[in-house]
């Protein structure tokens, strides 16, 4: 019988340390071996305070009273005590005994309980807190989880839809659900209409794997008619930016000519009228700002302003570009059509440049749009009534190009209703000054320069100049000039300003010289080619840059020179 015993406690989890009257200790097993570090062969028959000094049994011999679930530390490790008096039949106290277990693996756990708890209330404060309705099904399709989101798009709370199956919040479609559980893939923008009020929502969907096993399936549903209000709103955005591309004002204009003053309060008349006006002058000259102006003027400032330059989009697609086409109106024809650029300024104003470059066929339908206030689409046969103020710009004699018969008469009075000339440079020369200090603001902004001025010499020889670039290359010189400065130099002086191109012509012609000699060796095609490329750089340079005057200076039209630089991909700086 007292082998069993032994047995039995020698087996037993926790640990048990017993002592007799004397203090010695009679009983000690294998537990307590494991968490004290002894040995049952050294310790038994000796005093307990010898190997344990914290022990607490001698007391409980003297007070006979049992102390439960103590705290305690043996060996570095963290215990649970209880210890209680042995008394023989007369209620004598005999000996006393400790049983005690490590509980390190229990706060351990205790602490891995809490990280989880923890975890689980973090992402439950996610899940409820996230703007994205979502919804968990089990591997059987029963809906087991909904968070707050899904409730206000739905309409659904948790009482009428957790334990009910996949399909149960749909009012129109297929379940994702079903579908992801059925394939065991995702299901990405879903179509479907959810809730008692069919709400139209964009669903995706994912399995839920656990160690290579389906478990169920998570969705999240995304409001569709909230997505078609951020669109709208999008657009909004885009027009208001549209509206924005008008941003110069009579302000930005600088008029102290008698010819340019003028010029500026016919514009002020004619902005606070619905009547076409077309902006005469040389390149240059200021006619965008103009057409900016006379926009942010009107009573169509709040509007669409587009920007047309007639002589960069070729011939053959101007039509289309104006006007807009239906489906199937030529070969690679958007599918559902184009709108046009008419379409696009309804309700505001457009701005022909270049108005003189348009073609025959295509002045015609501008026409029709004059007097009809209506356009038709390429390839369409209905009429599209439109509300757009039109301001046309030119930089040729239109006079002239009617009886050449490149420009229509009737279309010239059409958009010859309110006439304004805008005077060229070299005829202002009162406006350089102001203009230079204007130029020298913009372009310290841009090049993180402090200049403050132009000296009086410096000034004098802008004003012997013609400036057939006008205000345009006004800009350009002094940004030049502004680029040949130390950055702790403020005032422009003669020495920092550019050649001006009449000077650089000889170089530029004994260049040519050269470098048509180095081309005898070639083809004709070739060098001929070879030689255009060079002779139209050389005059871009010349004309700083301006297109139109070097199409002018080259004797070809605008457009065929856009054709030229394209066809050789020259890149210049065209301001």
């Amino acid at each position: 019988m007292k082998k069993e015993l032994d047995v039995i406690l020698s087996s037993t989890h926790d640990a048990m340390i017993a002592v007799d009257i004397e203090e010695k200790i009679t009983l000690f097993n294998r537990a307590a071996e494991r968490i004290t570090g002894l040995r049952k062969a050294d310790v038994l028959g000796q005093p307990v305070k010898e190997y344990i000094t914290s022990t607490r049994l001698p007391f409980i011999l003297k007070t006979g009273e049992s102390e439960l679930n103590q705290k305690q530390t043996i060996n570095n490790t963290e215990i649970i005590t209880s210890r209680m008096p042995v008394k023989d039949e007369q209620g004598n106290v005999i000996g006393a005994v400790a049983v005690f277990r490590d509980i390190s693996e229990i706060i351990d756990l205790t602490h891995e309980i809490y990280k989880l708890k923890e975890f689980q209330s973090l992402l439950e404060a996610i899940f409820n807190s996230t703007q994205d309705a979502i919804t968990v099904c089990d591997e059987k399709g029963i809906h087991v989880l909904i968070n707050p989101a899904y409730t206000r798009l739905t309409g659904l709370d948790q009482n009428r839809i957790i334990g009910k199956d996949a399909a149960a919040d749909i009012y129109e479609g297929n379940s994702i659900h079903m579908q992801v559980l059925k394939t065991k893939k995702p299901v990405k923008s879903a179509r479907l209409k959810v809730g008692p009020h069919g709400r139209e929502v964009v669903a995706d969907a994912a399995p839920i794997i656990v160690d290579g096993e389906l478990k169920g399936s998570v969705g999240v549903l995304h409001d569709l008619t909230e997505i078609k209000k951020l669109n709208r709103e999008l657009m909004q955005a885009k027009q208001i930016i549209r509206k924005l591309e008008a941003r110069y004002t009579f302000e930005d204009i600088i008029a102290m000519d008698e010819g340019m003053t003028s010029a500026l309060e016919k514009a002020k008349q004619a902005a606070v009228t619905p009547a076409t006006v077309l902006l005469r002058g040389e390149s240059g000259t200021g006619k965008e700002l103009f057409a900016h102006a006379i926009h942010n003027l009107s009573n169509r400032k709040y509007s669409q302003f587009v920007r047309v330059n007639c002589a960069a989009i070729s011939e053959s697609l101007l039509e289309s570009e104006l006007f807009g086409y239906e489906e199937g109106a030529f070969t690679g024809a958007r599918k559902g059509g184009k709108i046009g650029l008419f379409e696009e300024a309804h309700g505001g104003t457009i701005f022909l440049d270049e108005i003189g470059e348009i073609p025959i066929s295509t002045q015609a339908k501008l026409l029709r749009v004059l007097q009809e206030k209506e356009i038709v689409r390429v390839g369409g046969t209905n009429p599209i009534n439109i509300d757009v103020r039109v301001i046309a710009a030119t930089n040729i004699y239109l006079e002239k190009a009617i009886e050449l018969g490149t420009f229509r008469e009737d279309l010239y009075y059409r958009l010859n209703v309110i006439p304004i000339l805008i005077p060229p440079l070299r005829r202002r020369k009162k406006e350089i000054y102001p203009l230079v200090i204007h130029i020298i603001e913009k372009y310290n902004q841009e090049y993180g320069r402090n200049v403050e001025d132009i000296s009086n010499e410096a000034l004098n020889k802008l004003m012997t100049y013609d400036w057939p670039g006008n205000v345009r290359e006004l800009q350009n010189y002094i940004s030049r000039a502004i680029v040949n400065m130390k950055y702790n130099e403020t005032i422009i002086t003669v020495d920092r300003l550019p050649k001006f191109f009449d000077n650089d012509k000889l170089l530029l012609k004994e260049t040519e010289e050269k470098r048509i000699v180095s081309k005898k060796a070639k083809g004709l095609k070739e060098a001929l080619e070879e030689y255009e490329e060079e002779i139209i750089k050389q005059r871009l340079a010349a004309n700083n840059g301006n297109r139109t005057a070097t199409a002018k200076d080259l004797n070809v039209s605008v457009r065929n020179l856009y054709y030229k630089i394209e066809k050789f991909k020259i890149e210049d700086e065209e301001s």
